[in-house]
């Protein structure tokens, strides 16, 4: 049957047959056990699906990853370590020495540094575009050796909301898939796929887990880009991979798991970024009450933002969910329901100012995290982004006196109360 979003959060992936156990098992295995070489053989050549070794699949993360594919509407998923290992995996994965990817320019300091340092040296180019560019700015970014389009949902510290049927129109326009961050929405409030979107990742470490225990990352194809069409463009997916005896992997896994066998198969097994069966486990605990928890996060962010907003000591607020906010149209289109419980505002007084304001918060914890349970707050310039210089900041919305606060589930009461004996310390002038 055809399950609500609520549902399969609670109970999508994972349906137990007659005497198995109802929660989802931890397969805390590196190996599993065959009568033949010829069966395990098999495995190797890709002829049939099963379980080897864990450092490229596991039962436990791949019943996990079989619910986030439900619930972003995908055709086939995999975890991954990180939200890091999940990123990078993405473009990896069609892109390699040579290669040139679009990327919207607000986006994560970590995902900036591994597209902008890392991946450079890798030889793959990024050109960042602002998520506000017009349709013509957008087009000229475009290479004959473009791969693919990234950008996040609800950029995380900027807040800026992605225009995604803009994105993916100058995307399939030329021939590449977009990929989106969708980290900060979560498939409850939003679906990109069904705004065009061919690949949609995940820090589950975040609101998918939601509560600090567990680090990792997802990976979900929609099994809409026709790879086949780009066979020169595509060659990893369209041609033989002579590492696993020549298989084509859009002929012999079509295009619904054409990108995610390939992923696994060789970047999986090339870099061994694999959730652990403990995470994943733990991860499933959080996406059962991820609807629920997303709508709490969502009120207590439009009650910190609207008293943020007319705070004398607050210069600005970004929150999409305040109508006069920059982006409240956009996320009036796509994020109905709500975006996020993180507010993004500058105190009076600059860097200075907003580092007095962190320390004097006492129920808000200073953290190098954010979307949890607990609230908790950073200042991006000084961690996060700090790799930045000033002009890389700008371009990714990120001011010295922005502090990204990041609203749990506690009451919005008691929020708004430490918000404000911190202000009060705060001296301006």
């Amino acid at each position: 049957m055809d399950l609500h979003i609520n549902s399969i959060c609670v109970q999508g992936g994972y349906t137990p047959g007659n005497g198995e156990p109802r929660q989802v098992p931890i397969i805390q295995s590196t190996t599993f056990k065959y009568a033949t070489s010829e069966d395990m053989g098999k495995l190797f050549d890709l002829e049939a699906s099963g379980y080897f070794y864990s450092r490229l699949q596991n039962p436990t993360c791949d019943t996990v990853a079989a619910k986030i594919c439900q619930l972003e509407g995908g055709s086939a998923a995999m975890l991954t370590s990180s939200g890091q290992a999940a990123s990078f995996y993405s473009i990896f994965n069609i892109a390699s020495c040579g290669d040139h990817v679009v990327s919207s320019s607000t986006i994560y300091g970590g995902t900036y540094n591994l597209f902008a340092v890392t991946m450079k040296r890798m030889g793959i180019e990024f050109t960042f575009v602002e998520p506000d560019c017009t349709e013509e700015e957008l087009a000229a970014a475009f290479r004959p050796n473009t791969k693919a389009v990234f950008g996040e949902t609800i950029a995380n510290p900027a807040l800026a909301v992605l225009d995604i049927e803009k994105f993916a129109k100058a995307a399939h326009d030329h021939g590449v898939p977009l990929i989106i961050d969708n980290t900060f929405a979560t498939p409850v409030n939003c679906r990109p796929i069904e705004w065009g979107a061919d690949i949609v990742i995940h820090s589950t470490t975040k609101y998918m887990d939601g509560h600090g225990s567990a680090v990792g990352g997802a990976i979900v194809d929609s099994g809409h880009f026709d790879w086949t069409k780009y066979p020169d463009k595509f060659p990893g997916l369209c041609t033989p991979d002579e590492s696993y005896h020549g298989v084509v992997y859009t002929e012999r896994f079509g295009l619904a798991g054409a990108y995610i066998t390939k992923a696994t198969a060789q970047l999986m097994r090339d870099f061994g970024s694999i959730q652990s069966p403990q995470n994943a486990y733990l991860l499933n605990l959080g996406l059962e009450s991820l609807h629920v928890r997303m709508k709490r996060h969502c009120e207590n962010g439009q009650a910190v933002a609207e008293y943020l907003q007319n705070h004398p000591k607050v210069a600005w607020v970004t929150y999409s969910g305040l109508p006069g906010d920059k982006y409240h149209a956009l996320a009036r289109k796509y994020l109905p329901n709500g975006g996020c419980g993180v507010v993004s505002f500058g105190v009076k007084g600059g860097r200075k100012a907003a580092e007095t304001f962190m320390k004097h918060l006492k129920l808000a914890a200073i953290e190098t995290h954010v979307a949890d349970a607990r609230t908790c707050c950073l200042h991006p310039a000084s961690a996060t982004h700090r790799q930045m210089n000033d002009e890389e900041l700008a371009a990714a919305g990120v001011s010295p006196d922005l502090v990204r606060f990041s609203c749990g589930l506690e009451d919005s009461r008691d929020l708004i109360a430490d918000i404000a004996q911190a202000l009060d310390a705060v001296a301006v002038g």
